[in-house]
Parts: structure tokens; sequence; C-alpha cells
């Protein structure tokens, strides 16, 4: 793994203006001075409850807060800074999303249209197909639209199209919900077997136990801040963990008996 890393978020703190009854106008903090580093060929999963504003997250990364979001701290992709002129240009490039929802693909285009954004070359083509075959696709699906696809599908769809441009930088932003087990555990492992390739991939995910078997390092999230980060494995041993709320949402997992943990959640919901 490469001493220097790809992406470093430094001290990053996002605002939410919100206006309640009566106009009154109030400011939400959401993400409150978080620091994280991922390194080329590293899959990074933060988790954390729904709601904790990992997404918040990866919108901030890609400049794509909505307009009532102001940010405060640093942002660095390969030692440079990474303003709002440098994410455009390696939005959708070196750096790509895989979207939350499978609503994200156009329900009016086929997939093959889709995943080649109007480069119809013979090379892009073959590319489309070389992709959609890698995640088990035969080259029917690019004639298909969304809604002829399963759930599982539209998720390695998905996938393909984020790596359409060959980038460094994958987020995935919560890609298994209403996914069954097995299902979900193949896509993650997609994800995973990108770092092999050198690619990092940061993981958003509520879902910790499925993140621990794919991800090489964990990062929780809580109150705005990532409170403790730590090797997958490390997870092994739940009393080894820093933080007691680690401990908790380890064991709200199903596996564990979904033990809940005490308290409120600070904010409604921002992801």
């Amino acid at each position: 793994m490469s001493q220097a890393p790809l992406l470093q978020i430094k001290q990053l703190s996002i605002q939410i203006s919100q206006y309640s009854r009566g106009l009154q106008r109030r400011s939400l903090s959401p993400i409150r001075e978080l620091s994280l580093s991922l390194y080329p060929g590293e899959m990074l999963a933060l988790a954390g409850a729904s709601g904790s504003g990992k997404s918040l997250l990866a919108a901030a990364v890609l400049g794509l807060l909505p307009y009532n979001a102001s940010l405060s701290g640093a942002m660095y992709y390969e030692g440079a800074a990474l303003s709002s002129k440098r994410q455009r240009q390696l939005r959708g490039k070196e750096i790509s999303l895989v979207p939350q929802s499978v609503a994200s693909l156009d329900p009016l285009m086929k997939v093959g249209r889709q995943m080649r954004q109007g480069d119809e070359s013979p090379k892009n083509k073959e590319r489309c197909l070389q992709l959609l075959s890698r995640y088990g696709l035969g080259p029917e699906v690019a004639e298909l639209y969304p809604f002829q696809l399963s759930g599982g599908m539209a998720r390695r769809v998905l996938i393909a199209m984020a790596l359409m441009q060959r980038p460094r930088l994958v987020i995935a932003d919560e890609p298994t919900p209403g996914l069954d087990q097995p299902t979900a555990r193949r896509v993650l492992q997609h994800f995973r077997e990108l770092t092999e390739e050198g690619i990092a991939v940061l993981l958003i995910t509520h879902d910790l136990p499925l993140a621990l078997e794919v991800a090489h390092r964990v990062s929780i999230l809580y109150d705005g801040r990532n409170i403790e980060e730590a090797p997958a494995a490390a997870f092994s041993r739940p009393e080894q963990l820093r933080h007691p709320y680690s401990r908790a949402l380890l064991a709200a997992s199903p596996a564990r008996g979904m033990q809940s943990p005490e308290g409120e959640w600070p904010y409604g919901e921002v992801d």
C-alpha cells in the first residue's frame, strides 16, 4: 500500500441551514471536525447509524452538497487541494460514485447507452460489454431498460457504470440496501476486488458486520465525528475497541442479538 494518501480529509465540518415554522432559521452540524485518509488499493468503510451524515461526506468529496450546506476544513486529492474546479474535473472520471439508489438509472434509456455516455466508438462499446461480463451480466443486458433488471443486476450495472472511465477512487454510497445477504456479500466482494487493482474504495454503510468482511479499515461515525478508526480485524474482539459506541454498534447487528444502543440521535435524518 502506498504511503501517500490518495484522499485526505482534515477537520471537515458541514453546516446545514434550515427554516422551521415562522421562518426561524437554524443551523445543524451533521459533520464536525472529521478527518480521514484513504490510500490506493485500500477499502475504508465509513460506518454509522442512518442519519449520521455519511452520504453528506460523499457529497462533499464529490462537490455535490445541497444549496443550503456550507463546509469548512480541507480536502486533498493526491496531495493537492480538492477545489470546486478540481472536483468538477475529477467527478465521474478519476473519482466515481456508485449511488445509493438504483433509481439513479435513467428509466427511459437502455443500460448500454447509459454506460457509454454518448461515446459510441467500437472501443467504448467493447469496454461496456467487458465490464458487464466482469460482473456476470451478458451482452443482452446492454439492451435492457432498468425496469427489466433485478435488484442485484441493477447494483452490478451501477458498479460497471462507475468503472467506465477507469477511476482511481470509487465512493460506494450504501450499495446493498434491499439485497439479501448472499447478494449483498457478492456486491461488496466486487468492491474488494477493485482494491487489488490499486483502486481506492470508500464504502459508506450502516451494515457494520458486512463491511467487516471486506474492508481493510473501518471508521465509525457518530455525532458528526469519526470516533474510532481501526483495522477490520480489530472488531473481532469488541473489548479491544476504544469507544463504547463502536461496541454498541457492533452489538446491534442481527448476528449479535440486535442489542440497541441507549440514548438518542443528536440530529434528524441528514443522510
